[in-house]
């Protein structure tokens, strides 16, 4: 069996804001060497830190609208008065060679893909215990984000709406604590990387055990 070739999938990971995928994305990638992030394009301002072709590949309107035009996007949404999107190319290459390619994108986006890509997506939707305990995350975090208080209930505001698509997605965590989520991410990552449609040449290697018979 290790010597078939495994297609890559697409494993993705939403929540509102605040509940914790990008925490377990990070762990993710840390203890799985043949796993890459999608870096997607953004039209939001460059923040303290990030580096442009690692954190986002930072674009002006008019180049992201020449990207979706072009069809150079798997998708694409306006989040925050913002556009985002996943370029096709680093995504197609990687599971090709067997990679998997690990994605923190919206519920819109997540649609997208899977109208495109049904067979090779993961979706997995991440919740947080309860709604206090969103709301402190988010307080929390505007410390370091400088975000003023509208932006915090706006954040909240959109959470309500973005939880109610919960139903579109393979799996749910619900996130109560970080390190038991991180490892049921793990558990649903392992388990589809065995699936049968993901093994390429498998009929062949079946049919190669029947003839030895």
């Amino acid at each position: 069996m290790h010597q078939l070739k495994r297609r890559g999938l697409m494993y993705v990971l939403s929540s509102p804001s605040g509940a914790g995928k990008t925490t377990i994305t990070r762990a993710l990638l840390k203890t799985n060497p043949d796993i890459t992030v999608s870096i997607s394009a953004t039209t939001r301002p460059r923040r303290a830190g990030e580096v442009h072709g690692q954190d986002y590949i930072f674009v002006d309107t008019n180049q992201f609208r020449d990207m979706v035009d072009n069809g150079e996007m798997l998708e694409h949404a306006k989040v925050f008065d913002h556009y985002y999107g996943t370029p096709r190319a680093q995504v197609e290459t990687a599971l090709a060679n067997g990679q998997d390619v690990i994605f923190d994108i919206d519920w819109q986006g997540t649609q997208q893909l899977f109208q495109l890509a049904a067979e090779d997506l993961v979706r997995v939707f991440v919740l947080p215990p309860s709604r206090s305990a969103l709301e402190k995350r988010l307080r929390d975090r505007s410390k370091d984000t400088l975000e003023t208080e509208e932006q915090i209930r706006g954040r909240m505001s959109k959470a309500s709406d973005e939880m109610s698509h919960y139903t579109e997605y393979d799996y749910v965590i619900i996130n109560s604590d970080i390190d038991n989520a991180i490892h049921q991410a793990q558990m649903i990552l392992d388990s589809e990387r065995l699936k049968r449609r993901r093994l390429a040449g498998l009929s062949d290697f079946v049919r190669g055990l029947k003839d030895g018979l």
